[in-house]
């Protein structure tokens, strides 16, 4: 069972925060486009292809901006060539990876089950066909990695968080290698992304699920933020044949999606939803403690 050192103490509360009628407004508008949702999930059930891609990606974004938070992304999509599955793998670090995720390209996600019980965004989660792992019961894990590699090679893009837990997004954890499985199964590629998050351009644990943490608390916490900003980093996929077993391809994704934190990649930004202007130097995140 994976397990994170991170707690209450990785949370720095000292960042920067809005007013409490701000905040308020916050919770207010995301409530707002929480209940729409409901709407969207009749939709999506009817929608099919580019409409229903544009649709999800579309209440994700704001969603996410409701919540306080900006939209960046750095590097290609996730899916280079459509009709082909990949599976993309990233880091965890916030109840909001799965908005930012989404917002960038709705896709197949594993998440725990718990999340399928969630109000309103329980049901828009599981209309995205995700797939939902029993971290209580690993005895079903071959068959998680059974119904990802058919969804993969059906030609979906599938994404997991390949730590299996929740780190403050400064520190990070080792990847698990079982569900990279269903990616040599399908003969698919693997697309790294790295999530960030910002404040006043610096690295920030304020979104950070971990320790003692309930979902209000967390949420609460995010509404409070100022200038929060969610990167997601979008990196080359890595080819199906560079690893002979699903260990050697995990140590491969880890060791790109390090490149970021050190500061090794110069990639263009996507207009569409960065903050930036022009292609730019992937400024250096915090350091593992």
């Amino acid at each position: 069972m994976p397990v994170s050192p991170c707690g209450d103490g990785c949370v720095d509360r000292s960042t920067p925060t809005v007013g409490g009628f701000r905040a308020f407004l916050r919770g207010f508008a995301a409530l707002v486009v929480l209940l729409s949702g409901a709407l969207v999930v009749c939709a999506v059930l009817v929608l099919r292809g580019g409409a229903r891609q544009s649709l999800l990606r579309g209440w994700f974004r704001a969603l996410l901006r409701a919540f306080g938070a900006r939209l960046r992304v750095v590097g290609p999509v996730f899916q280079a060539t459509p009709g082909r599955g990949v599976l993309v793998v990233s880091n965890h670090v916030s109840w909001l990876d799965e908005l930012a995720i989404d917002a960038t390209q709705p896709i197949r996600l594993v998440a725990k089950r718990d999340i399928r019980d969630w109000p309103v965004l329980g049901r828009l989660i599981t209309a995205a066909r995700t797939v939902y792992l029993d971290r209580e019961r690993l005895s079903l894990l071959p068959g998680t990695v059974a119904e990802l590699a058919a969804a993969l090679r059906g030609g979906a893009a599938v994404g997991i968080h390949a730590e299996g837990t929740t780190w403050c997004g400064v520190a990070s954890g080792r990847y698990r290698p079982a569900l990279f499985q269903a990616a040599l199964d399908a003969g698919v590629p693997v697309r790294p992304v790295v999530l960030r998050y910002l404040q006043e351009g610096a690295s920030s644990t304020r979104p950070a699920f971990v320790g003692s943490d309930t979902l209000l608390d967390s949420v609460s916490r995010v509404l409070r933020a100022r200038r929060l900003v969610v990167e997601v980093h979008v990196l080359d996929e890595v080819a199906p044949g560079r690893a002979a077993d699903r260990r050697e391809l995990a140590a491969i994704v880890q060791r790109e999606s390090e490149r970021v934190a050190h500061g090794d990649l110069v990639v263009p930004v996507r207009r569409e939803h960065s903050v930036l202007g022009a292609p730019s130097r992937v400024p250096p995140a915090g350091r593992p403690r």
